[in-house]
């Protein structure tokens, strides 16, 4: 298997993207938008279809501007519904509708114009890791890397908005720019994931590993350095298990996630049953039992 180029380019792929996907996560989880993802991947659609359109009246291959249209589509919606966030004129939910099914129409009617058809689409919606190439990793790992030294390099600033804004607006952040920041590298994250997991699971691999890591860790740090871990296994061993079976690589990799929180869940409370429960275990005790 790791012989294989097109292998070699769908784990580096799957790597960066199990990496990425949770880090963001992470934060849309605290400021309890674990929706906004697929609200965004809807409206990537609409980029990717546009980039067809695009390519096509430049005489360019067909699909060869779906990833930057996808990534502008992407930056443009995201940054939209936190502008009507902010703003309060509708709530979180209506927005994210919106975005829903205007980003399906747009890019199922933008495909049509594009000449292209609804098949078209597929590879965006449920991701083609077999189809990527070396453009397309290019993309991913400058795309990835941007989504790692923001999301990790400004983590106290951002958890502080994503925890309390009155707090972090009194402390002196740019609360507002920092906002635009979580919408525009989630979109970025979004459009990292597309060919692995596809645009409708997006979603699913930046908040479940984060849901799964909740269960264990007691910080915010660890709950996001878990959720990388678990990101980066269920995604290569997704992979590694459609190489060998004829599987869709997004859904394996979603629903292996998936399983993982199940037997977390399942575990945690027996485990949680056998250790003694110390009410101060940040304070070394005081006395001693000889036996």
């Amino acid at each position: 298997m790791l012989t294989d180029p097109l292998m070699q380019r769908a784990l580096v792929a799957a790597l960066l993207v199990g990496l990425a996907a949770p880090v963001m996560g992470t934060y849309l989880v605290q400021r309890r938008l674990s929706l906004l993802g697929d609200g965004i991947g809807h409206v990537a659609l609409t980029g990717v279809a546009l980039g067809w359109l695009v390519g096509n009246a430049m005489g360019l291959v067909e699909g060869a501007l779906a990833i930057p249209g996808a990534v502008v589509a992407a930056i443009a919606g995201a940054v939209v519904i936190e502008l009507v966030r902010e703003r309060g004129r509708t709530s979180g939910d209506v927005a994210l509708a919106l975005l829903f099914y205007g980003g399906i129409a747009g890019g199922v009617l933008l495909m049509s114009l594009a000449g292209g058809t609804n098949a078209n689409l597929m590879a965006y919606l449920f991701g083609s890791i077999s189809t990527v190439s070396g453009t397309d990793l290019g993309l991913t790992v400058a795309l990835a890397l941007i989504v790692l030294v923001v999301g990790v390099g400004l983590r106290a600033a951002l958890f502080a908005v994503c925890h309390d804004e009155e707090f972090a607006r009194a402390a002196g952040l740019p609360v507002r720019l920092l906002n635009i920041a979580i919408a525009v590298v989630a979109a970025l994250t979004v459009t990292v994931a597309m060919r692995v997991v596809g645009l409708l699971l997006v979603s699913a691999l930046m908040i479940v590993p984060v849901a799964v890591a909740q269960l264990v860790a007691s910080s915010f740090r660890r709950t996001m350095t878990l959720a990388m871990v678990i990101g980066v296994s269920v995604c290569l061993t997704g992979l590694s298990i459609t190489y060998w079976r004829d599987l869709s690589p997004g859904a394996t990799i979603v629903l292996l996630a998936i399983a993982v929180y199940a037997v977390v869940s399942a575990v945690r409370p027996l485990v949680r049953r056998r250790r003694p429960h110390d009410p101060h275990p940040h304070v070394p005790d005081d006395v001693r039992v000889a036996v």
